[in-house]
């Protein structure tokens, strides 16, 4: 499985969740799969994905949470994980799909393609609820069976971005549209 089938089977899963997902192709796939105001579209800041998500959920208790990540992104800023399992949001799941690679820069390989284990990391960090998947059939059962709390969920599949538009949207209005939908 390559990463839009991840996200694909995440949209399949949604319900009224928030989503933030990490820059560049994500963002695009995301969008052409299902564009929403709900959806969050990072764009030029990458490595910030889950930090955003973190306080989002901090901030909208009442709301679920889910942010999309990449393995690159998330390298780029481990201490979100420290900082997010030890303040434990009741309502946030980060899903990091792992391709291995920095997939919109150019699929340079990552750490996770040869001995760095992101889901250890997230132990260390001290997540409690860690969820590693290797088939695209178990996203949507391991997605629809979330309960309430602070989740870490890796995703494991193939490096490569679809060839999909670009997000026609500039900055502001997806910003503006998403303060607008989150809120109601």
């Amino acid at each position: 499985m390559k990463r839009y089938d991840a996200i694909k089977r995440i949209v399949d899963s949604l319900d009224n969740e928030i989503i933030v997902c990490n820059i560049g192709a994500p963002s695009r796939e995301l969008y052409n799969i299902k564009d929403r105001a709900e959806n969050f579209y990072m764009l030029g800041s990458m490595g910030l994905a889950s930090s955003i998500a973190f306080g989002i959920a901090i901030s909208k208790p009442s709301r679920k949470i889910w942010c999309i990540d990449g393995d690159g992104s998330l390298l780029m800023n481990l201490g979100s994980l420290s900082t997010i399992a030890n303040n434990q949001p009741n309502n946030l799941t980060l899903i990091v799909i792992d391709n291995g690679s920095y997939g919109s820069t150019g699929n340079q390989k990552t750490y996770t393609s040869k001995k760095t284990k992101l889901e250890i990391i997230a132990k260390g960090a001290g997540f409690e609820s860690i969820t590693v998947i290797d088939d695209e059939e178990d996203i949507i059962p391991v997605l629809k069976d979330i309960t309430s709390g602070c989740h870490f969920i890796k995703i494991k599949v193939l490096p490569g971005n679809a060839q999909v538009e670009n997000i026609p949207l500039n900055p502001e209005e997806i910003k503006h549209r998403f303060m607008k939908s989150i809120l109601m």
